[in-house]
């Protein structure tokens, strides 16, 4: 009997001893798989990826706003095919717990967006009365679809219907769209001008929000005794932010810099004539600069915000200050478009 009941506790032990080694390797491969799911996508070259896409349809031709709108349109595929996909609407580990990168691939839709929105409703038109361009009419509404669909439609699908409509603008941009008619793009001042504009509060709004994020001693995130009296006499609500959020509005920044760095380039290149002209080349480069040294690798596993002259360092002002040097910029280019 000693004996029966001695065997039935090896075996035991051993069935605990074998779920717990399946259960520790489970994790270490899910923390190892979201450390590379969660890792930022890199930069790429917006003129190499334009030549290889041209190559594709057999043509070296890139007119002007095929390097712009292909930029748009790599921008949403590293969205789709980064390291793990698109993360946001996952409903499984790991994917459902990277909530920085599901931040950042936030910021980085909504820049696609508005870019999107600016070549469907300015860059494309010659005036305002005229006809908008087929494919793009097709390709900004998937862009808008809700991003964390998982159900059918998903948002990876939808996505991808905007890119291949973005892709039929480009051929017809080549004149190879067969008897389509050929697309149009319209580097101009004043189209320019209105996009900046949606830039402008974009980053003017992502500021804000950092700001928000620094510790301000007794008043609140961010916040000065006199920022509140001056909110509290103007009627504006003051907002802050919890400590849990302040990764999640740093990484979004992060996604937004990252795409408008790649689009400000797309436009330094399809802009060329109109920035010579107005002498607003040198505008366009301190936003480039200032979008990629908001991109600086973070080396801290966790984001710090301490005080301004404290121990640790502040990722959200400093990251805050680089969007606002970056907002002064386009300020000034705004300027300078609207001007005859």
């Amino acid at each position: 009997m000693a004996a029966s009941e001695t065997l039935d506790d090896i075996k035991s032990k051993g069935i605990l001893w074998g779920f717990g080694v399946l259960t520790l390797t489970v994790v270490v491969v899910l923390v190892i798989l979201g450390a590379w799911w969660g890792s930022e996508p890199g930069q790429f070259n917006i003129q190499d990826e334009a030549l290889k896409r041209a190559k594709e349809t057999n043509t070296s031709e890139m007119p002007v706003g095929y390097t712009y709108t292909n930029t748009l349109a790599h921008i949403a595929e590293v969205l789709l095919h980064k390291s793990g996909g698109y993360i946001t609407n996952d409903v499984a580990p790991p994917g459902v717990f990277l909530d920085n990168i599901s931040n950042w691939e936030y910021g980085a839709l909504v820049m696609l967006r508005d870019a999107t929105t600016a070549l469907r409703n300015h860059f494309a038109r010659d005036q305002s009365q005229s006809a908008e361009d087929p494919d793009l009419a097709i390709a900004e509404p998937y862009f808008y679809y809700e991003h964390n669909s998982w159900a059918l439609p998903s948002t990876e699908a939808e996505y991808q219907k905007g890119i291949d409509s973005l892709h039929k603008y480009m051929l017809r941009l080549q004149k190879y769209g067969g008897p389509v008619k050929k697309a149009q793009f319209y580097s101009r001042a004043d189209n320019l001008w209105q996009y900046t504009e949606v830039v402008i509060k974009r980053l003017g709004g992502l500021s804000t929000r950092l700001s928000a994020n620094s510790s301000g001693g007794n008043y609140g995130p961010g916040l000065t005794e006199l920022e509140k009296q001056a909110a509290d006499e103007k009627g504006t609500p003051v907002t802050t932010v919890t400590w849990l959020e302040i990764d999640d509005v740093f990484y979004e920044a992060r996604g937004a810099s990252w795409a408008l760095l790649h689009i400000l380039r797309a436009i330094k290149h399809d802009f060329a004539d109109i920035l010579l002209d107005k002498r607003a080349m040198r505008t366009v480069d301190i936003m480039i600069k200032a979008m990629e040294n908001a991109l600086t690798p973070v080396l801290s596993p966790m984001i710090l915000n301490g005080s301004g002259y404290g121990l640790f360092a502040n990722y959200s002002l400093s990251m805050a200050n680089y969007i606002a040097r970056a907002n002064a910029a386009a300020l000034d280019l705004r300027d300078i478009m609207n001007r005859g």
